[in-house]
């Protein structure tokens, strides 16, 4: 089936792509981090946009909120040759050694969405990214670093609860988003690779997300971080 929701042929596309939620921080990364970039999707408002990061092609495409979404727009990239997906977007804080404003590099998604569920048929499994993008994820977080642990993703934004939050965090997890689980198994069913890196907005249960000039350091972080994971794993091809 050629792609219903991606209005793109597979010379828009690079083989590396970025995976925001938000098509207002997809438009503001292709025009802040990108050169040449151009618009190659606007349907329905997953915006996509192709460009050059550091000379290597690199396109940045609009996932919209949740797993359905994520899976529907996933399943589309791959079919016009997309060959490495990194998630940037943001996540709440489950443990306490978390704090708003760090990165998250994830080692496993927990599945509580329905759509993982779906494609999995009730088995039991987790997850998991390509341990090469999660280590040049990593290592090009630096000195300043990012906390490397299992995440979960769940359907309902508001449901969760502090109560919650501390069960979470005794098993380990690290924070809470809305999209990686889909994101991982798709790209280890259809044979690519994926991860995620997450700039933390705020601690499960606080009404409040960080300052805006805290956020918007750790989104500019996260998205130099990911560009920079991408380019280390061409060098080293």
């Amino acid at each position: 089936m050629s792609p219903i929701h991606i209005h793109a042929g597979p010379d828009d596309l690079a083989p590396y792509v970025l995976l925001p939620g938000d098509p207002g921080r997809a438009r503001f990364l292709a025009e802040h981090y990108l050169e040449d970039a151009r618009l190659y999707n606007d349907h329905r408002g997953l915006l996509g946009y192709t460009g050059r990061y550091r000379g290597l092609p690199i396109s940045v495409q609009t996932t919209g909120m949740g797993t359905p979404s994520a899976a529907i727009v996933v399943e589309e990239l791959i079919q016009l040759g997309a060959k490495r997906l990194v998630r940037i977007g943001t996540a709440g804080a489950l443990s306490p050694r978390v704090r708003p404003g760090e990165l998250v590099v994830a080692t496993a998604a927990i599945p509580a969405d329905g759509t993982t569920r779906q494609y999995l048929k009730g088995r039991p499994f987790a997850p998991s990214p390509s341990f090469p993008l999660v280590r040049a994820l990593v290592e090009a977080a630096g000195e300043e670093g990012a906390r490397v642990g299992p995440i979960l993703t769940e359907d309902a934004f508001y449901a969760t609860t502090p109560e919650d939050a501390r069960e979470w965090a005794s098993y380990g997890v690290l924070a809470v988003e809305m999209e990686s689980a889909a994101i991982f198994l798709l790209a280890g069913m259809r044979g690519v690779e994926a991860a995620s890196v997450l700039a933390v907005s705020n601690n499960v249960g606080d009404p409040e997300l960080v300052p805006d000039e805290v956020l918007t350091r750790a989104v500019d972080r996260m998205i130099r971080v990911a560009l920079e994971a991408l380019l280390r794993l061409e060098e080293k091809a």
